[in-house]
C-alpha cells in the first residue's frame, strides 16, 4: 500500500454538497492512500474510534481513515486504473484509489462520517451509498440531490452510519459508462456490540462482469448481456483467491451484485443460511438451510456456516457460462461430427491445425494454445489431480484444522486422509443391471360406455 499525498491547494477545488469548502478545510482533507496489488491484503484493525470485528476483502483492502474532532474521516479518488483481471491479462478500468473495485469502507453504527471525493475522471461523477438512510443531499444522485461532481473538484459528504448491515457504493452519473467501467465498492456498517452477529472469518466481494475482446484492454460500455469476463472484485480464475478458513470458524461471506444479471452463488460440501441483505440483518427465525443463494442485480446477500469439514471446496457461480474465461458465443456445436478427413486436407495445408469439440470442450482445459495478446484461456487451473477446467467466477473455500486466528495465507492443496478418494475400479466393469423390457405386445382396447339412466318418455 502506497499513500497519495497530490492534494487539492486552491480555494474552489473542494465543495460541501453545492457550497464552497475554505482554504481551512482544505488544507484537513485527509490522505489518500492507493493499492495497486491484486492478492488479498490482512483485515485492517481498529486503531481509533469504537472496536469492530473486521472483514477481509477477497483480493481486495479496507480503506485506512482518520478520526478528526469525533468524526471519522475517509479520502477516495475516483480515477482511470489498471487492473490484473487474472496472471497474463490486466483491464483499463475505472476505480478508486488505485483498484477496481475501490476499498472496503467499514465504520461502526452511529459513527459520524465524512467522505471526501475527489475527481479525476475525465468526465464528471457522484457517490450514491447503495442502502444508506442519510440526509437526501448525500445520497449522491446527481442532478437530483447535488451537481455533479466536475472534473479536478472534490465533494465532501457527511452523515451518520445509522443502522449496521453490509451496503456498496457507485456512481449515480453516467451509470452506464462508469459502472461499466469498474466504478464501485463495499461498504460494511459493524453493530455497535462486537458480540452481535460475531463470525470468526467475514469476507466481502462484489460480483462484475466486463465486455474485453482478446487483445484488447478496455471493456465494450454498451454490452447489456454478453459479457465474455465474470469476476469477483475484478479478478476472475485463477486469480481469484481461495477464501482461507480454520476447521470450526464460523464463516460469513457477503456477495454484492451490480452485473446486469442474477448469480446463484454455490458452496459445496457445507450448507449455510441467509443472514443478511442490504436491507439489514434477517431475522433468525425466517432463516432455512441453502447450498445456492441467488444474488439478483443491486442485491446483497450474507450467508454463514460452520465450517466443519475439512478441504478445499469449490465456491462459484452455478451459471455454467460463468465459471468460463473469454469465449465466442456463436461457435458452433461439433459434438460427434467426424473430423478426420476434413483434418486430413487441412492439415495439408495448416500443420498446425487442432482438431477440437468433436468429444465435447474438455480438451481446452488441457491445451497450451497460443493466445492473443491480453487475454485468458476459456477454461483453465490445474488442481492436484489435474486440469480444473474453469474460469470466471470460481473459486475454492480451504478449510484447515489448526490455522491461526487471523491466518489467511494459502494453505497448499488438502491432504486427503487415505481411502477419501474416489478411485478407478480394477478389474473388469460388471454390467449394468437394468430394468426387464416393457412388452410392446399390442391388445386391443375394450371401451365401455355407461349411459346414464334416462328420464320417462327420453332416450
Amino acid at each position: 500500500m502506497t499513500n497519495r499525498r497530490n492534494f487539492l491547494k486552491t480555494a474552489g477545488a473542494a465543495m460541501l454538497g453545492a457550497a464552497a469548502v475554505s482554504r481551512a478545510a482544505q488544507g484537513a482533507v485527509p490522505e489518500a492512500p492507493s493499492m495497486d496489488q491484486p492478492a488479498t491484503q490482512p483485515p485492517l484493525a481498529p486503531t481509533s474510534g469504537r472496536p469492530y470485528n473486521p472483514v477481509v476483502t477477497l483480493n481486495g483492502w479496507t480503506l485506512p481513515w482518520r478520526m478528526k474532532e469525533g468524526v471519522k474521516e475517509f479520502h477516495l479518488v475516483a480515477e482511470p486504473v489498471v487492473r490484473e483481471i487474472a496472471p497474463g491479462m490486466k483491464a483499463n478500468l475505472w476505480g478508486y484509489n488505485g483498484q477496481s473495485p475501490g476499498p472496503t469502507i467499514e465504520v461502526v453504527e452511529g459513527d459520524k462520517v465524512r467522505l471526501f471525493v475527489t475527481n479525476r475522471l475525465p468526465e464528471h461523477t457522484t457517490i450514491h451509498w447503495h442502502g444508506q438512510r442519510l440526509p437526501n443531499g448525500m445520497d449522491g444522485v446527481g442532478g437530483l440531490n447535488q451537481p455533479q461532481i466536475p472534473v479536478g473538484k472534490t465533494y465532501v459528504y457527511e452523515f451518520t452510519a445509522k443502522r449496521p448491515g453490509t451496503f456498496m457504493y457507485h456512481p449515480h452519473a453516467d451509470e452506464m459508462t462508469q459502472m461499466a467501467m469498474g466504478m464501485m465498492g463495499f461498504w460494511v456498517t459493524h453493530p455497535k456490540d462486537p458480540g452481535f452477529m460475531r463470525a470468526d472469518r467475514d469476507f466481502v466481494f462484489l460480483l462484475n462482469a466486463y465486455d474485453i475482446d482478446p487483445g484488447s484492454y478496455t471493456p465494450k460500455i454498451n454490452t447489456m448481456l454478453d459479457f465474455n469476463l465474470w469476476t469477483w472484485n475484478s479478478r476472475a480464475f485463477p486469480g481469484i483467491d481461495p477464501l482461507v478458513c480454520r476447521l470450526g470458524d464460523r464463516v460469513r461471506i457477503r456477495i454484492g451484485n451490480l452485473t446486469m444479471t442474477n448469480h446463484p452463488i454455490h458452496l459445496h460440501g457445507h450448507e449455510f443460511v441467509v443472514t443478511g441483505t442490504d436491507g439489514g440483518w434477517t431475522a433468525p427465525g425466517s432463516r432455512w438451510p441453502e447450498v445456492t443463494a441467488d444474488i439478483a442485480v443491486g442485491q446483497m446477500r450474507a450467508i454463514e456456516f460452520d465450517a466443519t469439514d475439512p478441504g478445499d471446496w469449490a465456491f462459484h457461480c452455478h451459471k455454467s457460462h460463468h465459471t468460463m474465461n473469454p469465449m465466442g458465443h456463436n461457435v458452433p456445436t461439433m459434438i460427434g461430427v467426424d473430423h478426420r478427413g476434413v483434418a486430413e486436407k487441412i492439415l495439408r495445408l495448416v500443420p498446425d491445425y487442432m482438431v477440437m469439440g468433436e468429444r465435447g470442450m474438455a480438451d481446452m482445459g488441457e491445451m497450451e494454445m497460443p493466445l492473443p495478446d491480453n487475454t485468458l484461456p476459456m477454461m483453465t487451473g490445474t488442481g492436484p489431480y489435474g486440469a480444473l477446467e474453469m474460469g470466471g467466477m470460481f473459486t475454492t473455500v480451504k478449510i484447515r484444522q489448526g490455522l491461526a486466528r487471523n491466518d489467511y495465507q494459502d494453505p497448499g492443496w488438502y491432504q486427503h486422509p487415505a481411502g477419501t478418494v474416489a478411485y478407478e475400479l480394477q478389474g473388469e466393469s460388471p454390467p449394468a443391471a437394468r430394468k426387464s423390457a416393457v412388452s410392446t405386445t399390442a391388445t386391443e382396447p375394450v371401451l365401455r360406455v355407461k349411459k346414464p339412466a334416462g328420464k320417462a318418455g327420453h332416450h
